[in-house]
């Protein structure tokens, strides 16, 4: 151990003493869109391995008041068809994935965070413009239909 450096010594637990330190699980859980369409009162999480389906009721119960009806949750199996530099296989991570049926008229609905913005005549004309552009170029890439398939460098 270094000089400067000291280790942390906490005093032992006392009964009816004060709380020293705050204790936080070490989980996390991530709301995740989900790829089929699930009902209004059901939210996807992609969660901790290590967490079961009680520690997923409480900490959503317990931390942000979220009233849980059911808790059901899976293995995904990371993907194995990868290899890298050296020709050997690559996997990703498996990650666990609960599925939340939230309480009685609970419902929750993923945030539109890129909603699509109405396009005004500026890049409407804009945009038109460039499509007409890109039309006459794929037109001089095609060449001249009277040349039967003859590429223009060929001279005839």
């Amino acid at each position: 151990m270094a000089a400067g450096a000291r280790r942390a010594v906490y005093p032992l637990f006392q009964r009816g003493g004060p709380q020293l330190r705050i204790f936080r699980p070490n989980f996390f859980m991530l709301a995740v869109r989900p790829g089929v369409p699930q009902p209004e009162d059901t939210v996807q999480f992609r969660v901790s391995m290590e967490m079961t389906k009680l520690d997923i009721r409480n900490y959503l119960e317990r931390i942000y008041n979220v009233p849980v009806a059911a808790v059901r949750t899976r293995i995904q199996y990371g993907a194995n068809n990868k290899r890298n530099h050296r020709n050997q296989r690559v996997k990703k991570p498996d990650y666990k994935v609960a599925y939340v049926q939230l309480g009685q008229g609970q419902t929750f609905q993923f945030p539109n965070l890129f909603p699509e913005k109405e396009q005004d005549t500026e890049t409407r004309s804009f945009d038109d413009f460039r499509d007409k552009y890109m039309e006459k170029e794929k037109q001089k890439e095609e060449g001249d239909p009277r040349r039967g398939g003859v590429p223009d460098w060929f001279g005839l």
